[in-house]
């Protein structure tokens, strides 16, 4: 668990939950600032356009981070009616998150080409930047699972016609369900489903590094 690492390695529990609170809460400021662009002020009325990590963190999201390494960030509230474009709109505010994600990680691989170099693979502004990169890329591309409450959600959503209206609202009761059963499949069974997933995207990312 994280919290173990408070006792273990204190250096490196700080580096991750400093990376984990910035990674959330750049992926929930990215939903507010696109929902504001597209022209709904919910987010915005309710201060959640904002870079202060207090108005993104989830309480037992929060807590679950502390104590096992996973959790979630406050989600930002949008009123769907208010948006540009009725059939894209809820999926482009979705696809912002984790695109801020992936942004972050292009900068800081560009940060660490620069500095890494110069310094000890065990340099913790190495380690800081590392786990920037991994953590950013692995919270973007696991929220682009197609599956409720995932953003990915948002996008297979728009993009499935009229005709799966059925399946779009059995799939947006059970897929909470779903999603916890293969996140505890993954953890405590051994699956490894996730685990794959990112692996493919570390991979490819590692040959910029």
């Amino acid at each position: 668990m994280l919290f173990n690492l408070l006792f273990d390695s204190p250096m490196m529990f700080l580096v991750i939950i400093v990376v984990l609170v910035y990674a959330l809460t750049i992926h929930e400021f990215a939903h507010a600032l696109a929902a504001t662009i597209l022209g709904d002020q919910t987010a915005n009325f309710s201060g959640r356009l904002t870079l202060n990590p207090l108005a993104h963190l989830e309480f037992f999201g929060t807590m679950m981070l502390l104590l096992a390494g996973f959790g979630w960030g406050k989600p930002v509230p949008v009123n769907p009616y208010n948006l540009k474009y009725k059939k894209w709109g809820e999926a482009l505010v979705a696809l912002a998150g984790p695109v801020s994600n992936f942004i972050s990680v292009g900068l800081f691989i560009i940060v660490f080409r620069l500095v890494a170099p110069n310094l000890a693979p065990d340099n913790m502004l190495v380690i800081f930047l590392s786990t920037l990169i991994v953590v950013n890329l692995t919270l973007g591309v696991f929220n682009l699972i197609p599956i409720p409450p995932l953003d990915g959600s948002k996008v297979l959503f728009a993009a499935l016609p009229n005709s799966f209206a059925d399946f779009k609202q059995k799939l947006a009761i059970n897929g909470p369900w779903v999603l916890l059963i293969l996140i505890i499949a993954d953890n405590f069974l051994g699956f490894n489903i996730f685990g794959h997933i990112f692996d493919f995207f570390l991979d490819l990312v590692s040959y910029f590094l």
